[in-house]
């Protein structure tokens, strides 16, 4: 199994490690996520029908309104939250609910995460430190 390294800015504390859920497309969360389920339920997207909840989720950007921010921490406050959340570049909604949810974001990565990352690889994430460890599948 190999191992790529990333740096990058980081929210959170600790060692966060989970299975990687990639998509290439930017994650709406208001009306784009079940907050009850944790399930993609956006039309059309690729993710759409998978459930997010414990994976290190992985994305370019968010869209949508600033609804987005409390639908993640709903989930957060279900338990149904991902385990950190990945993107190319933050924006306001994504980080606002990573915040308010206390679930660890990275962002601004060396490489492109989208690009490095694949579905079903292993990822440790240390956000203290800026650096994301992928265990390639």
């Amino acid at each position: 199994m190999s191992m790529v390294e990333i740096k990058a800015l980081g929210y959170g504390k600790g060692l966060i490690k989970g299975e990687a859920l990639v998509t290439h497309e930017p994650i709406t969360f208001n009306n784009g996520v079940d907050p009850t389920t944790g399930n993609v339920i956006e039309v059309g997207h690729h993710l759409k029908g998978q459930n997010i909840t414990g994976k290190i989720l992985v994305f370019p950007v968010g869209k949508g309104s600033s609804g987005g921010s409390y639908v993640i921490y709903d989930l957060a406050d279900r338990g149904l939250a991902p385990a950190a959340i990945i993107n190319t570049r933050g924006d306001t909604v994504i980080v606002t609910g990573c915040v308010m949810g206390k679930i660890p974001f990275m962002h601004r990565c060396d490489k492109d995460p989208v690009e490095t990352i694949a579905t079903g690889d292993m990822v440790e994430i240390e956000p203290e430190k800026g650096i994301i460890r992928v265990y390639k599948k």
